[in-house]
């Protein structure tokens, strides 16, 4: 989300306001998101929602309302009313799964300018916002999409557009997609046509919004870039997300330090003779040792690497220990859980909260 802008200007955002949806229970990121929903997940040094919000800043968008569900209460006692980010936030709880729509639906009554822009909350986008609303704008569309082109188009529903950029289908997933464009959960909507989404009940924005508004002739936009973009459901994603803010490939207002090879924060200790490269982040009061190797991984407050252990690709819980001459590649190491010596992770395993597996030299590639 490009705080600056190449054409439409600053004036572009001017009566835009956003919502964000933040209400899944991120069950692919499990055990991580056991203790906080996905979007509060430590990210290159800070909750990921902060990072998000911190680039609606700096385009200029202040008034944002969060469509929460799991775990409502920690989104506003952590953000709180928004002031400390020079923003307005407010919380609309969803007490029902109600899909995508149903989720924007539910929110309607904090809404106030003629142009809404929603985010899905899990996905690190580099899309220009001044040039998504002016091609919004420019088309006068009731609703403009994100659309980003992917190597392999088959894991996605396909939005195939004319020469104008007009949204012309909604494709579910295939095997001989014809066209490498997907949506990319970031959109812009004239408010009316929210309020006129079923409240209530359950509405999916591609299945039923979205083909309904094409069937009643309605002005549905593209927007096709070739800006950073990701989502992050799945840990392999997460840690790479999380490496790519703290080295600068995706963009952030809210990183807390220069971007570059690793983040260490607040009383971490790392010795010198410990290797943290690939993007790295290292949490407050985290201990490496020597010999030690760290690449391209995420460390939760308080976790431990023993020394001349590996850990690659990796997201070691808050407290989490990895044990001397252990191995963890593409692993998932929940809370307070503790990896024996020698002991050896193979990618996908996932090791849940307080689990200890004992010093053994044994190779674990399923869930512990």
């Amino acid at each position: 989300m490009s705080a600056g802008s190449a054409g439409p200007g600053e004036s572009a955002l001017r009566g835009v306001e956003a919502v964000v949806l933040v209400g899944g229970r991120g069950t692919r990121l499990r055990p991580l998101t056991l203790s906080a929903p996905k979007p509060m997940l430590p990210t290159a040094g800070v909750p990921f929602l902060t990072h998000v919000l911190s680039r609606l800043r700096a385009a200029g968008i202040t008034h944002v309302v969060l469509g929460t569900s799991y775990q409502a209460e920690v989104f506003a006692e952590y953000f709180g009313d928004g002031a400390a980010l020079g923003m307005e936030l407010e919380y609309v709880v969803e007490q029902e799964p109600l899909d995508t729509a149903g989720a924007i639906r539910n929110v309607a009554d904090r809404l106030r300018e003629q142009d809404v822009v929603v985010f899905n909350g899990d996905i690190l986008s580099g899309v220009d916002l001044h040039g998504l609303v002016h091609t919004h704008r420019h088309h006068s569309a009731d609703a403009t999409l994100h659309l980003v082109k992917v190597d392999d188009p088959r894991r996605f529903g396909c939005v195939p557009t004319d020469a104008d950029g007009r949204v012309t289908a909604f494709l579910e997933k295939t095997d001989d997609p014809p066209v490498d464009q997907v949506n990319a959960g970031c959109y812009v909507f004239r408010r009316p046509v929210i309020e006129s989404i079923p409240p209530g009940r359950p509405v999916s924005v591609e299945r039923e919004t979205f083909p309904g508004l094409l069937a009643s002739g309605a002005r549905l936009q593209g927007h096709v870039d070739a800006s950073y973009w990701l989502d992050l459901g799945t840990p392999a994603a997460f840690v790479r997300g999380s490496a790519d803010l703290v080295r600068g490939a995706a963009p952030s207002e809210a990183l807390p330090a220069r971007p570059g090879e690793a983040l260490v924060l607040d009383r971490a200790e790392v010795s010198s003779e410990a290797s943290v490269t690939g993007g790295s982040t290292i949490g407050a009061d985290c201990v490496i040792e020597a010999g030690a190797a760290v690449t391209g991984s995420t460390l939760f407050a308080r976790a431990h690497v023993e020394a001349d252990a590996v850990v690659e690709r990796s997201v070691l819980g808050a407290g989490a220990r990895v044990g001397k001459g252990a191995v963890v590649r593409g692993g998932v190491i929940g809370d307070g859980a503790v990896i024996g010596a020698e002991c050896e992770l193979l990618d996908g395993a996932r090791v849940w909260p307080g689990v200890e597996l004992p010093p053994s030299g044994v190779r674990f590639s399923h869930d512990c």
